[in-house]
């Protein structure tokens, strides 16, 4: 089961809205995917019940002993991703989910604070030792300036940069409160486009991932 794992130190980043849609767009790619949701806010919890049952499925685990466990039965039961939303905090259940992910992705606004403290979140993710990956959040769809400099930033804490962003897209909020994700209230739109283009990254590294020995890919 390839599992990602979401985290940020900062709140606000956008974990929960990157982990529903990433598990709405692997369902919609035909994946028997499911979202966890470890961070006691249970944001993504109340989405998936105002989905009233309908897929991705979103789990609740509330204790960081119980998550191998409960991700070994997700998998058992035929789930083949998983996306853990984490809390905002550097805490025992983050590093949980660090260890339990094949990939860690970073959702981080574009602005001042929102980089620096990004700083918090890159020494999680190298103590991992799993492959992790900025993702630009919220910010605008264009920015010849903003977005290089941001790169740049990043890239001098350590840590690499998706080279898919969901900047801001009033599909995204608008989705998110109907219990729905963008490609669900507007199929053709720029934000379902977006996410379709993110999730194609997510399984090509995936299958890189999958073709790298297992002496090579840390656990």
């Amino acid at each position: 089961m390839l599992t990602v794992t979401v985290i940020s130190q900062k709140g606000g980043s956008g974990k929960t809205t990157l982990s529903i849609h990433l598990g709405t767009a692997a369902h919609a790619a035909g994946l028997p995917a499911v979202i966890v949701d470890t961070d006691p806010q249970a944001t993504a919890s109340r989405w998936g019940k105002w989905r009233a049952g309908k897929d991705p499925d979103v789990i609740d685990c509330a204790s960081h002993s119980l998550l191998p466990d409960k991700l070994a039965a997700l998998a058992r039961a035929g789930a083949s991703f998983a996306v853990i939303d984490t809390p905002p905090a550097a805490d025992i259940m983050a590093r949980e989910a660090c260890r339990a992910a094949d990939l860690l992705l970073i959702p981080c606004r574009p602005r001042a604070f929102d980089l620096d403290a990004v700083r918090t979140t890159a020494e999680l993710a190298k103590a991992s030792g799993k492959p992790a990956f900025v993702v630009f959040m919220a910010g605008p769809p264009r920015g010849a300036v903003l977005y290089p400099e941001a790169t740049e930033l990043i890239q001098r804490i350590g840590l690499q940069v998706a080279p898919v962003m969901l900047p801001e897209r009033a599909a995204f909020h608008h989705s998110v409160a109907e219990g729905k994700a963008a490609s669900e209230i507007e199929p053709g739109g720029k934000a379902a486009e977006d996410v379709a283009r993110l999730w194609g990254w997510v399984r090509k590294c995936a299958n890189e991932l999958a073709r790298k020995p297992a002496s090579t890919v840390s656990r």
